[in-house]
């Protein structure tokens, strides 16, 4: 048996606004292009979700709007165009000035990220199967840096009826052994591989990917907020700087080292 997985993003959408009914928009779009059918997820570009939500503010207020979409500085480095700040945002991702975005936007603004993207994937989600009476996923994107790798790639940051994760955990490989860490977080790779089709700058912020009709579920589901690393999983909650500032401030203060 082959295994085929297709992606595709129509042009056509045009500007969206303030106020718009994005779930309708995405239905004209759709309509009359390739069906959509069981099993497709459709993949939105957070702009357009910012976009609709009124989610934007102007350029002037680009640092205060860093400032208050951050909960916590992860890292903060200058350089000779400024400081870059990587930060937790409200979301509880951690990403380059707290997701706040200068492109794909009218000139003198900047976009912050939705408010509820999981919400927001449940609500398209409803509205598409409703319009075209199919059993589909939604996934809400945004472009993130990786630890440890040069480059940034699309994740996803909200999602309704996908399974975004595949715990491969106590299962076997081909050898049989016995997989004891293996979870691939589908969600991600979904969105990563419809940003090959989208693009950054073609103007097209929505694609239909078809082949993942194994990761869709009957049920909303918990959405993309279980693929962030919380707590005591999050081996690097602070850069390098933070961190010996922080021991340093411990160590005088009589502070024990944490394990």
């Amino acid at each position: 048996m082959t295994a085929v997985l297709s992606a595709w993003a129509p042009d056509g959408l045009g500007e969206v606004a303030p106020g718009d009914d994005l779930g309708a928009l995405l239905g004209d779009l759709l309509t009359g292009r390739t069906p959509l059918a069981d099993g497709d997820i459709v993949v939105v570009t957070s702009k357009i979700v910012s976009k609709a939500e009124g989610r934007i503010v102007a350029a002037t207020d680009r640092e205060d709007a860093i400032t208050a979409e951050t909960v916590r500085v992860v890292a903060s480095r200058a350089h000779p165009g400024g400081i870059t700040r990587i930060v937790e945002n409200r979301l509880g991702l951690v990403m380059a000035a707290a997701g706040v975005d200068a492109s794909n936007t009218a000139e003198g603004t900047v976009l912050l990220l939705p408010v509820d993207p999981d919400a927001t994937a449940r609500a398209l989600r409803a509205a598409l199967a409703e319009r075209f009476g199919v059993r589909l996923g939604v996934l809400i994107t945004d472009t993130a840096g990786r630890t440890w790798r040069q480059g940034q790639t699309d994740i996803a940051i909200g999602a309704a009826g996908v399974r975004v994760l595949d715990d491969l955990r106590g299962s076997t490989d081909t050898h049989g052994r016995r997989l004891e860490v293996s979870m691939a977080a589908l969600a991600d790779e979904i969105a990563a591989a419809a940003e090959l089709v989208k693009g950054k700058a073609t103007g097209r912020p929505v694609a239909v990917v078809r082949g993942m009709g194994h990761a869709v579920t009957d049920d909303d589901g918990p959405g993309a907020r279980v693929l962030v690393r919380v707590g005591p999983e999050d081996m690097f909650r602070e850069g390098t700087v933070e961190a010996y500032t922080r021991g340093y401030a411990d160590g005088a203060a009589g502070v024990e080292a944490r394990p």
